[in-house]
């Protein structure tokens, strides 16, 4: 017996010991453990420095003041595509920049040649109709468009099948003048699967996205715009930065107000006209119990800057 607790003891020590030195090299303010049943509670280690690499995106903070998070793609080699990896770590990352209080806006990226090529086939091409419909297959992919702060999607090169709706799930979309855009699922004998047929038509109409749809065609950077898609149109080089500094002009004001003007206009992609208006007023409403509305408007009568808090 004391032979058998000193082996105990010892092998005790030596987890910790091993628990110790993987925590110090976690580079994340939040990360999570995964046990058998799945994501168990956050593990919060100290990070002084935000700027980092995961295996499939690179995650940095950006602007002036640090007040813009940044998330890259980088599976350059397969163009972007959209493992299952890839996605959980999109999705950590976007846990760690909602909890903190100085990220104001994010801001999603991906390659010179490609925003992202769409989902990763490889992953698909062996799952069934029973893997799929069991799993709910894609169904996680929501934590971006659930994500409460603004993200703006900076696209250059393709945007397609999964990476059209990636973009899609963001909040602006601002493109290089060589970007893509497309849901070429059709010519793979499937459909789009993570928002595709539901916010490109929403975004462009329903002919324009019953023609992409049924043939897989693309639309250029300029095409989008014109439709509806995009945003604002820059030089491939200088799109990123653009965003950023999209991203730096939000972060300027009341993160409480920002998060309720996102919200009312997403409302008005799922509710009737009037239930729409309902739910503008009353989001309205809730300014007035901010201490930024009073700041603001006070700044305006004064005909001074506003010093927003985030109150």
């Amino acid at each position: 017996m004391a032979a058998l607790s000193s082996v105990l003891a010892a092998t005790t020590a030596a987890v910790r010991r091993t628990c110790v030195v993987r925590l110090t090299l976690l580079p994340l303010t939040a990360t999570r453990c995964m046990s058998s049943s799945g994501w168990m509670d956050d593990i919060h280690v100290n990070r002084n420095d935000l700027k980092f690499k995961r295996e499939y995106i690179i995650v940095e903070t950006k602007g002036e003041k640090s007040n813009v998070g940044f998330i890259a793609l980088n599976r350059p080699k397969a163009l972007n595509a959209l493992c299952d990896g890839l996605m959980k770590e999109i999705g950590s990352a976007l846990v760690d920049f909602e909890k903190d209080p100085k990220i104001a806006a994010v801001v999603l990226t991906g390659g010179e040649k490609a925003f992202a090529a769409g989902a990763d086939i490889k992953e698909m091409e062996s799952l069934t109709f029973q893997d799929v419909c069991t799993s709910n297959f894609l169904h996680g992919w929501t934590f971006v468009s659930d994500f409460r702060k603004p993200i703006i999607a900076a696209v250059n090169g393709f945007a397609l099948g999964g990476g059209c709706e990636l973009a899609m799930m963001c909040d602006i979309i601002y493109a290089g003048d060589k970007a893509q855009f497309g849901q070429p699922e059709i010519l793979l004998g499937t459909i789009p699967g993570a928002g595709g047929t539901q916010r490109l038509t929403r975004a462009v109409g329903k002919s324009k996205a019953m023609e992409m749809v049924l043939t897989g065609n693309r639309l250029s950077a300029q095409e989008a715009q014109i439709a509806g898609l995009v945003s604002k149109v820059f030089p491939a080089d200088k799109v990123v930065e653009e965003a950023i500094k999209l991203a730096e002009k939000i972060g300027s004001l009341s993160k409480i107000t920002v998060q309720l003007a996102k919200k009312a206009v997403n409302a008005s992609l799922e509710l009737s006209l009037a239930e729409g208006i309902k739910t503008e007023r009353i989001l309205f409403h809730q300014t007035f119990a901010t201490e930024d509305r009073k700041e603001g408007m006070a700044a305006f009568v004064e005909k001074r800057a506003p010093n927003f808090k985030d109150k």
